[in-house]
């Protein structure tokens, strides 16, 4: 049986208390290694050129340097690293800014053990992960889709519908059954889809809809 990989996560927020729970909460877990923190997102910087971690678990609002220029920061230089943005704020102005510097999941604070781990171990996978409120924020923003103009939208209605769906992480199986269309149709659709938008990940197409106003708030 081969073992499970280790996850080397490294967390920064600028409450000490924020981060001996999140220490709490991981040191315990098998796949997980805690490589270091910080509550300095300058001094988290440095420290993470020099662990390279898998996952960097980040707060947004924090003084000197924030979690949106942190997050550019790392993925400039280490475009590998998965971020994680952990926030009291689950609004969308806060949840775009911190998609468009190349998270790859935004959890709330409020969250618990068993979804960080399953956040942690999603990001890792090269998924995308958002909890629950955040995922719900990002769809009713989709929604609002058909106030933009006609001229920016580049996609179908049948693409657009299937935009939806994947970013509500439906599988092709499942959005197939949702429109009662087969699941060749649906591939087909999805790589229409990525190659109209030239994107080539969820991550990447949200962004897209968010930049070209077919979603708006």
């Amino acid at each position: 049986m081969m073992q499970q990989k280790i996850i080397r996560v490294y967390l920064v927020d600028d409450h000490q208390l924020m981060l001996d729970g999140l220490k709490t909460m991981l040191e315990d877990e098998e796949s997980i290694q805690l490589c270091g923190m910080s509550n300095s997102a300058k001094e988290a910087l440095e420290t993470v050129e020099k662990l390279k971690p898998d996952v960097v678990i980040t707060d947004i609002s924090m003084p000197e340097m924030d979690g949106r220029e942190l997050s550019l920061q790392v993925k400039k230089k280490f475009p590998y690293i998965k971020i994680i943005a952990l926030s009291m704020f689950g609004d969308i102005t806060h949840i775009r800014e911190m998609m468009e510097a190349g998270i790859s999941g935004y959890v709330l604070k409020n969250t618990g053990k068993k979804e960080l781990m399953e956040a942690i171990h999603k990001v890792h996978s090269g998924d995308i992960y958002y909890c629950k409120e955040v995922a719900n924020e990002v769809l009713r923003f989709i929604n609002t889709k058909s106030d933009a103009p006609k001229s920016s939208i580049s996609l179908t209605a049948r693409e657009i519908e299937i935009v939806k769906l994947i970013a509500e992480e439906y599988s092709n199986q499942q959005i197939a059954e949702a429109l009662f269309i087969s699941e060749r149709t649906v591939e087909t659709h999805r790589k229409n889809i990525f190659r109209k938008t030239e994107t080539k990940s969820v991550v990447g197409l949200i962004k897209y809809a968010l930049e070209k106003n077919i979603i708006t708030n």
